[in-house]
């Protein structure tokens, strides 16, 4: 291979483009003639070790089309999901494109508000990216944008609004509204619909205190009372988080909160009694004693 375009494909993000060294075209012709380079889309480049990477291939779409936004699957991976391993790369175009291998293309313009770059490559903004993913993987997609905090409901809402009249709308709209509470994981998404259900909504989700100059966030907490639900995953049997939940735990009691821990099964096979025992806890503080107690204050101990 050219020593130019070794050096070209080495520095770059996988992917180099002819349109940018018209002064190698010959040069990129007889690497293509010789397999040195594969040509993944028009004028993009990648050596073939990494044809089917999908990396190389989502930093291929600027050189093919530097209108084109990488969306799905490939921009959540880019963005809040970086676990998630992509079957394809899917490809927003104002220009019709025939699918190709490690290619899905759709002709879609996103408007300039909800695109960012990552490395050069144009993806769609995470608020676009979870609702996008919302027909595939539910609100679990949201919880996880959530979670990462790249984005926010309210920037969720304004995709949506910004993207009216797709099909699939309908189920991404119920999906922001069942996440008005910000969950961070179907379990906690699964807790608001519970309180909601049963008229218990003077809460916020995901709060936070500081106790001992560290921060930390309350999944459930009461507005006018102490009480602090936590909601354990089975990560939580881990003996690392089995120590850490009682260090907090006793920080949080220190702080004056009192914690009610539930489990998915819990919710799941004992909901009315998850409810009435938050109930029980709630109605341990006549209103008289309640005020106030949805502020979290700052405390050393």
């Amino acid at each position: 291979m050219h020593p130019a375009i070794d050096e070209l494909l080495r520095c770059s993000g996988g992917a180099v483009g002819r349109s940018a060294h018209p002064e190698l075209a010959t040069r990129f012709d007889r690497a293509l003639r010789q397999g040195e380079i594969v040509a993944v889309l028009r004028g993009a480049y990648v050596h073939p070790d990494r044809a089917r990477d999908w990396r190389a291939l989502a930093d291929a779409v600027y050189w093919w089309d530097p209108r084109a936004v990488v969306v799905g699957q490939a921009s959540a991976a880019m963005t809040f999901w970086p676990d998630l391993v992509p079957h394809h790369v899917e490809v927003a175009t104002p220009r019709p494109a025939a699918n190709r291998a490690g290619f899905v293309f759709t002709r879609r313009e996103i408007p300039a508000e909800l695109v960012i770059q990552r490395a050069g490559v144009r993806i769609a903004a995470p608020a676009l990216t979870a609702l996008d993913l919302v027909p595939k993987y539910g609100g679990d997609v949201i919880d996880r944008a959530l979670r990462s905090r790249t984005t926010t409901l309210a920037e969720m809402h304004r995709a949506l609004e910004l993207t009216g009249h797709r099909t699939g709308n309908r189920v991404r709209r119920h999906a922001l509204l069942d996440s008005r509470g910000e969950p961070w994981s179907a379990a906690e998404r699964l807790a608001h619909r519970l309180l909601r259900a049963a008229g218990i909504d003077a809460w916020h989700a995901n709060v936070s205190i500081v106790c001992d100059g560290r921060k930390f966030y309350m999944d459930i907490a009461m507005d006018h009372c102490p009480v602090v639900i936590e909601i354990d995953g089975k990560d939580h049997l881990r003996e690392d988080m089995f120590d850490y939940d009682r260090w907090r735990g006793d920080l949080l009691l220190l702080a004056g909160k009192q914690v009610l821990r539930f489990t998915w099964n819990m919710l799941v096979g004992k909901s009315e009694w998850v409810v009435a025992t938050v109930r029980r806890a709630i109605e341990l503080y006549p209103p008289s004693q309640r005020s106030g107690a949805d502020k979290p204050t700052p405390i050393s101990v």
